[in-house]
């Protein structure tokens, strides 16, 4: 690395221009340094943005370090983001997500019988906003594809992998309870 060049500057300017979490190993190479002394400036750099009450943070999530806002600032980014581009998810949406989440990788067929209603369209959309994507094929006849998260959608969630996702038991036990005390769900709708 180059005299002129302050690490941390250099660090902090290549998470700026990157659009995803970027892996210590890659980090090291572009700094000229060993991988542990990149997550050392990494970890030096959060500390400094916490320390002066930055409006971002430098958090390690989908196997590699990112820039984000920092919570605090969410009310206001949350109000910001929602103006431009960015819509929430659909109720199928998150049913769709939350079934590739915790049963993939699954095919198309396996999650529209876990739902009860096609989930073609929705699977469209979520391939399309980068948070499932094709992982593969199933070895039988016809050969399905197998769909799966992506580190967006870890990114996203803000985890550094899927086993942070929380225990599936006692969310199917708040879902049984509320069944039971509203009544059945109505069938679900067409997509």
């Amino acid at each position: 690395m180059s005299e002129r060049q302050p690490p941390l500057q250099a660090l902090e300017a290549l998470l700026f221009v990157s659009d995803e979490p970027v892996a210590s190993i890659v980090l090291a190479q572009a700094l000229g340094v060993e991988r542990r002394e990149a997550d050392d400036l990494c970890e030096e750099l959060a500390r400094s943005y916490e320390e002066r009450g930055a409006g971002i943070t430098l958090r390690s999530v989908g196997g590699g370090w990112r820039l984000t806002t920092h919570p605090d600032a969410a009310p206001v980014v949350e109000r910001f983001v929602l103006a431009s581009r960015h819509t929430r998810l659909t109720k199928a949406a998150l049913e769709t997500l939350s079934i590739v989440a915790y049963k993939q990788p699954v095919t198309r067929h396996q999650i529209s019988g876990i739902r009860g209603v096609n989930s073609d369209g929705v699977l469209r959309a979520l391939v399309d906003r980068g948070l499932i994507a094709e992982v593969g094929r199933e070895e039988t006849p016809g050969r399905p594809v197998l769909y799966g998260t992506t580190p967006e959608f870890l990114e996203r969630l803000g985890i550094s992998s899927l086993s942070d996702l929380p225990a599936l038991g006692p969310l199917l036990g708040q879902a049984a309870e509320a069944t039971v005390q509203d009544g059945p769900a109505e069938a679900a709708g067409a997509d």
